[in-house]
């Protein structure tokens, strides 16, 4: 069964959301651009948004289990159980064009993902054949038949997972070239490549074993040297002797190990997908997670002692918790500014959620997944986290 996916991502005045169509038309992207009627210098209301929604076809022969922006959101690459990927050009006419594709795993290929930009045009993706490879477009020489012409080559292939490698993301680009998977054996690796100029050559770095099986995770994009890198690690074990299916991990300069430093308790069901906020400035973090619902958490860091090997301790707040999808959510997303959050479930549907100043969350849009706006339909602008009373019902406990 094909379930939804969507992506979110901040282009100058642009926002665009793709996702994944279900079930018969499960082979289809559709990219969905947000845009106003109104300067950017004044306040957008909702009768000045307008969302247009372009259908490609992706022609993938089998179902497409994610789609990723590079950092400028005009390439897309999509991947899926047809063991391969596609690259798409965007053009000056807004259209999409396909200018790569080719086999990439023996089998069905899970993620993909882009590396920051300031080390070339790089991929990297992973799969149920128990490996993730990386990938870099280079562009042929004078002597080449291809002259002129792009191509993408296989860099690496990392072979260290015994079991399906079930996610895989570039961390944040202040930390330099370096790659993170997690897989269904509950390990997550972390792949450093010393040379950016040779991406034939990782070494692995650091190695988390979890309790459980992972399926996801999210670095904290914050680059501030007050926080320590952090990755968040999502679960969908089936294990129910196992209480809270995220966990935080937290880099510590004295031991130059990963530890765990929070696991989020409240969070009981399988967790599909997970995501940070970007976080420009502040001095907490924000966590959104797809699992039964939406949820979006608040983690404060508390003081400790700078020579403590001991990872941070956070106040673990719950700050939106949403199952106005009625079904299982697959993927959230944020914009580049933190200010919206788009998450997409099996009912076919991409939500948007926003804050008012008094940091209450609610829903500010719905599309269906042929991009027509949903109107009238009873609380979709409900929702609301307003009152004390609910807020404090859902700062549940948290565990280690």
């Amino acid at each position: 069964m094909g379930h939804m996916l969507s992506k979110f991502n901040v282009i100058g005045p642009l926002a665009a959301s793709r996702l994944k169509k279900k079930k018969k038309k499960s082979r289809e992207v559709h990219t969905f651009v947000f845009t106003s009627r109104v300067p950017l210098s004044r306040s957008v209301d909702d009768k000045n948004r307008m969302f247009v929604a372009r259908s490609i076809a992706a022609d993938h022969k089998d179902l497409i289990h994610d789609v990723s922006y590079d950092f400028h959101g005009r390439r897309m690459a999509t991947c899926s159980s047809d063991q391969s990927i596609k690259v798409w050009d965007k053009g000056g006419n807004g259209e999409w064009t396909c200018t790569a594709s080719w086999k990439t795993h023996s089998g069905s290929v899970w993620r993909v993902t882009w590396a920051h930009p300031e080390f070339g045009q790089v991929l990297a993706s992973c799969s149920f054949d128990r490996t993730a490879i990386v990938w870099e477009e280079i562009v042929g020489e004078s002597n080449d038949k291809q002259r002129g012409q792009s191509h993408w080559i296989k860099r690496t292939t990392l072979v260290d997972s015994r079991t399906s490698v079930t996610d895989v993301k570039f961390a944040p680009k202040h930390m330099g070239l370096m790659l993170t998977t997690c897989s269904a054996d509950g390990v997550v690796r972390i792949y450093e490549a010393p040379d950016v100029m040779n991406l034939s050559q990782w070494s692995l770095q650091h190695e988390i074993s979890s309790k459980l099986s992972c399926s996801c995770i999210s670095w904290n994009p914050s680059s501030s040297r007050a926080h320590a890198p952090m990755i968040a690690v999502g679960s969908d074990d089936s294990n129910v002797t196992y209480g809270g299916k995220v966990q935080i991990y937290e880099y510590n300069e004295v031991t130059r190990k990963y530890a765990k430093a929070e696991t989020l308790m409240t969070v009981a069901d399988a967790v599909h997908d997970i995501a940070f906020a970007p976080n420009l400035g502040r001095s907490f973090h924000v966590l959104a997670i797809a699992t039964k619902d939406v949820r979006i958490f608040k983690l404060v860091p508390l003081q400790k002692d700078s020579s403590s090997s001991a990872p941070t301790k956070f106040e673990v707040q719950v700050l939106a918790q949403f199952d106005s999808h009625n079904s299982q959510v697959w993927r959230v997303s944020w914009n580049i500014t933190s200010t919206l959050l788009a998450s997409s479930g099996d009912d076919g549907c991409v939500r948007l959620w926003k804050a008012n100043y008094m940091d209450n969350w609610k829903c500010t849009g719905i599309l269906k997944g042929d991009g027509s706006q949903v109107s009238g339909q009873p609380g979709a602008l409900s929702g609301v986290l307003g009152s004390a009373t609910a807020q404090s019902a859902l700062n549940g406990a948290t565990g280690r």
